[in-house]
Formats: C-alpha cells, sequence, structure tokens
C-alpha cells in the first residue's frame, strides 16, 4: 500500500511506536490507512471505530475490522485495559468533549497515542496577528465555516490537560511544516512555536 508521508507524516511516528503483534484500537479511522499500515508492518491485531459511514465502507474494502461509532459516545462501551494501545490520530480536535476522549483512550488502553495539529505554530499566530483571520494551513485545511474542527489546541494546552488527568508522556514528537522531527532536546515552548503537529505516547 501507498502512503502519502508529504500529508501524513504522523502515521510513521505512531507506527513506529507500537511493537509488533500489540492489540490496537484505532479511534476515528477515517478511510484506514493507519489501521493498514499496521497491520502490514506490525501484524497488530487492529480494531477500529469511525464516525462516518463513508470512512467504515473505505475501512471494509481495505479488509479491515471498523465499526460505525462517535468517540465521544461510544468509547464507554469498550472495557478497561481492553488493548495495547489506543490511538487517536488527528482527531481530538474534531471531537465534542476532548477531555472527556482522552480520558477514555487512558482507561481502554495500557497506552494512548494522540496526534493532532498545533494551533500554536508560528504561521497560525501570524496569521491570526496580520492578517486577522482563522488560519487555513496543510495541517488546518478548512476555513472556520466548513471545518470539523471545533477544539483547537497547542502543544502547551494538550500538556496541561495531561497533567489534569494524571498522564505521563512518555514521548512526544513534533513536526515542522517539512515533516521533520524537532529536536528531543527543546523546550515546550519551542515545540509549540515550531511545532506544526505533535504525537503523544501517553500511559496512566
Amino acid at each position: 500500500m501507498s502512503v502519502n508521508r508529504a500529508q501524513r507524516v504522523d502515521l510513521e511516528v505512531v507506527t513506529d511506536l507500537i511493537p509488533p503483534s500489540s492489540r490496537v484500537l484505532d479511534v476515528g479511522s477515517g478511510d484506514g490507512v493507519l489501521l493498514e499500515l499496521l497491520q502490514e508492518t506490525k501484524q497488530v491485531d487492529g480494531r477500529g471505530l469511525e464516525l462516518s459511514q463513508r470512512g467504515v465502507n473505505e475501512c471494509v474494502a481495505r479488509g479491515l475490522s471498523v465499526i460505525q461509532g462517535d468517540a465521544d459516545t461510544d468509547l464507554k462501551f469498550y472495557a478497561d485495559k481492553g488493548f495495547d494501545f489506543v490511538v487517536l490520530s488527528q482527531t481530538l480536535q474534531a471531537t465534542r468533549n476532548p477531555k472527556v476522549v482522552l480520558d477514555e483512550l487512558l482507561r481502554i488502553g495500557n497506552r494512548a497515542i494522540v496526534s493532532f495539529p498545533n494551533f500554536g505554530h508560528w504561521r497560525v499566530r501570524f496569521s491570526l496577528l496580520i492578517k486577522g483571520r482563522m488560519p487555513v494551513t496543510k495541517d488546518l485545511p478548512y476555513s472556520w465555516y466548513d471545518t470539523p474542527n471545533i477544539h483547537f489546541c497547542t502543544i502547551r494546552d494538550f500538556v496541561n490537560l495531561c497533567e489534569e488527568l494524571g498522564a505521563t508522556v512518555e514521548k512526544a514528537t513534533a513536526l515542522d511544516a517539512t515533516g521533520q522531527k524537532i529536536g528531543l532536546s527543546m523546550p515546550w515552548w519551542f515545540w509549540n512555536f515550531f511545532g506544526q503537529q505533535a504525537v503523544f505516547l501517553l500511559k496512566r
């Protein structure tokens, strides 16, 4: 299978965090690209939850075990620690209650992996400051009136939420506009300013 690495380099970062043969729940599976990548490269026992019927159909066409469901309301039906990893990739900002969703991820999985676009990136700040308009970027490609994203956050916001929920950040990766990883030695404020997206590995 082919993955558009330029558009979704975060998928490679997520894949690298998951050991072979893990039990994985992919929440917000979309078209199933990540779950398929994990099955082909890591031979995971993968399951998926996807809101849109179109997404579910695409996943099933790929031979994936994905059901239709809403992260905001349906995660409560999954058992405690039922999976080794629960992945929420580029979906947190589209949920109605991100705090509850993240809390559920940490309950369901031994570890949770969350990736999201960083609203604190300098291009976003520049657009608001100079243009006075909501930004449209590669990672935030929608106009304000048709975006599925309802809860934007910065890397710093997410770290604060993790602390509030008692989650430990085991690993974190920030990616710049070219998809390159930002040095681990850099402070949070640097990640928050230059990271266009971030991937976090969490446990509780």
